[in-house]
């Protein structure tokens, strides 16, 4: 069942895909349309899931699960997996590898392997300070409060 991501409590499991570039205009249509789609369509051993999603600077796919009436078992998860690796074969961009890294540059959000991350922490490219999107929160509270913030702030601070 898809609801307004907005509307989730803050409780609700989050999952957050990272692209390795914006999607564009026309490509951002094209995923919104898809994921109300595949949400509303999402269930759990034939239980409707009460999800919704946002997608945050054109890049970050940020799905919601409220699951207070109903949890994500393993089938679930699996299928929203597959969906995502659809999309990453559909517009040719990576979603799912994890060794990677976005960070503010002003206002504009870059994105790096974790290597290069680590060598620009290094050479004080960026600093403790650079706001740095921590994609391993796991809660609709916990994104709202700790996904944009200074490195410091999250597991980007081995680094600096």
């Amino acid at each position: 069942m898809l609801v307004d991501f907005k509307s989730l409590p803050d409780n609700s499991r989050i999952w957050i895909y990272q692209c390795n570039r914006s999607f564009s205009a026309e490509e951002l249509e094209e995923v919104t349309t898809g994921l109300n789609t595949f949400i509303t369509q999402w269930t759990a051993h034939g239980s409707d899931l009460k999800a919704g999603f946002e997608i945050k600077y054109n890049r970050f796919i940020i799905i919601g699960l409220d699951q207070a009436e109903a949890s994500a078992s393993g089938c679930s998860i699996d299928a929203s997996v597959h969906y995502i690796q659809s999309l990453e074969k559909q517009y040719n961009v990576d979603l799912l590898d994890k060794m990677n890294v976005s960070y503010k540059q002003g206002e504009y959000v870059a994105y790096k392997d974790l290597k290069d991350f680590k060598k620009m922490a290094k050479e004080r490219a960026v600093s403790k300070n650079t706001i740095v999107f921590n994609n391993l929160v796991a809660t609709k509270q916990d994104y709202l409060e700790n996904w944009e913030v200074p490195a410091s702030e999250s597991w980007h601070a081995r680094f600096m």
